[in-house]
């Protein structure tokens, strides 16, 4: 006789919850695997684990009103005739125009612009709108070859060979045929309508030695004026970051695994790679180990939202960071006026599962005319502008509280951490300790 205790409600599996069910059975009912687009949805340690140490006696902070906390960052100082200077160390990552409309190219290049940055082609080419907003430019140069062209190259100011990405270590991308519209079609020499994926390594290499010559090959093209920048996907940053350097890049653009993707498997988003927070450190010591910290510059990304985040993985050890999806919301994506929208593509702001589907009721993350036309590129280059001021002005508080009179000054011991896997992986000693998993003895 079977019996239930009415005194203990029913209980659902951790293992099998309610997502991990609903997954099940869509697998069974279509037989295809999962599409979406943004980064992981899990939680892992992340920034928010890490609290800095303000300057007391043992150290004596800086007065904001009187005394400056210069926030320049050059990029490209090994080899390239014409180094990039920034402004401001926070970057704009590489989304392409196809995953992104005309308009949020336009407005990203702008935003960028005014507040005396740089933005990124992203794949499938380089657009005018984009290339006559911003003041610098990263020109993309992925496994697809899509819209590759020397007279770009030279066009750009610089070139970011990309081996790997945070959202899909290993994996290509996809973009979905809805939509690859006329021009997308065009610029990327494909059918218009047709599902397209991403090759996830590159055609005509297949190490670091390989990688050396297709670095000489760029640097010939442009008479070496332009910085090579090299990027990588979390997964094995300190020997990633030393085979880079190896190959003689300029600069080194490592991505976590909260960093977003236009659209690829669900199962790579939230499988493969490694948080952000775990990146930086092993990176940072390859180059201390190869003498050259500070010579390669490192750009991190992946889930960087606000300037107590840019502050902390300078401190860390990178010379910059790149945002991608805190520059959508910036411009204006998965905003809640649009909530109506969202709930009839079954899904709701700030879940960015529309990204994939060209349907963005924003106007931002689509190539649908009508819906791209909402997006005001005027107006959202200035909101993005104001965000990432703002970014600055709070690294730039962070750092004078730590006594440091510019972003680069900032370092691990002014740092501590919250949780001893964040303590592990930042190689950050536990709050109210000098020790972190893997130092030794308390």
């Amino acid at each position: 006789m079977s019996y239930h205790n009415p005194y203990t409600p029913p209980r659902k599996s951790a293992t099998f919850d309610d997502a991990t069910l609903a997954e099940i059975r869509r697998a069974a009912a279509t037989g295809i695997y999962d599409i979406r687009g943004a980064g992981t949805k899990r939680k892992v340690p992340h920034f928010d684990d890490l609290l800095f140490l303000g300057a007391s006696i043992s150290r004596y902070p800086l007065e904001g009103y009187r005394e400056k906390c210069d926030t320049t960052v050059v990029l490209g100082t090994r080899y390239a005739k014409k180094p990039i200077t920034l402004k401001t160390p926070i970057t704009i990552a590489g989304m392409s125009f196809g995953a992104l409309s005309g308009n949020a190219k336009e407005a990203l290049g702008r935003g960028a612009t005014i507040a005396g940055t740089s933005t990124t082609t992203g794949d499938g080419g380089m657009t005018d709108e984009e290339r006559g907003h911003s003041q610098t430019l990263v020109y993309q140069y992925l496994p697809s070859r899509y819209g590759m062209n020397p007279k770009d190259l030279r066009r750009a100011d610089a070139i970011e060979i990309v081996v790997g990405q945070g959202a899909k270590p290993g994996g290509g991308g996809m973009l979905l045929g809805q939509k690859i519209s006329d021009r997308v079609a065009n610029m990327r020499n494909l059918p218009k309508g047709i599902d397209q994926r991403s090759a996830c390594r590159h055609p005509d290499w297949t190490g670091p030695d390989d990688l050396e010559i297709k670095i000489l090959e760029m640097r010939e093209i442009t008479d070496w004026e332009k910085p090579i920048y090299v990027k990588v996907g979390g997964a094995r940053p300190y020997y990633d970051t030393a085979l880079a350097v190896k190959a003689g890049a300029d600069v080194v653009v490592l991505d976590g695994m909260q960093g977003g993707t236009a659209a690829t498997q669900d199962v790579f988003i939230e499988n493969v790679g490694m948080p952000t927070l775990a990146c930086i450190r092993p990176a940072v010591q390859a180059l201390q180990d190869l003498g050259m910290h500070r010579k390669v510059q490192l750009i991190i990304s992946g889930g960087i939202r606000s300037g107590a985040d840019v502050a902390k993985a300078l401190a860390l050890g990178a010379d910059a960071v790149a945002i991608g999806t805190a520059a959508l919301v910036a411009l204006g994506d998965n905003d809640p006026k649009w909530e109506d929208e969202y709930q009839k593509l079954g899904t709701t702001a700030g879940a960015y599962d529309d990204w994939h589907e060209g349907k963005d009721p924003a106007g931002i993350t689509t190539q649908d005319p009508e819906l791209a036309a909402r997006l005001d590129p005027v107006a959202a280059g200035r909101r993005l502008a104001k965000y990432l001021k703002v970014m600055t002005l709070e690294a730039q508080t962070i750092a004078r509280a730590c006594g440091k009179n510019h972003l680069h000054n900032l370092e691990p011991e002014d740092l501590c951490a919250l949780t001893m896997e964040a303590a592990a992986m930042a190689q950050i000693p536990l709050a109210g300790t000098s020790w972190y998993p893997g130092k030794g003895s308390f």
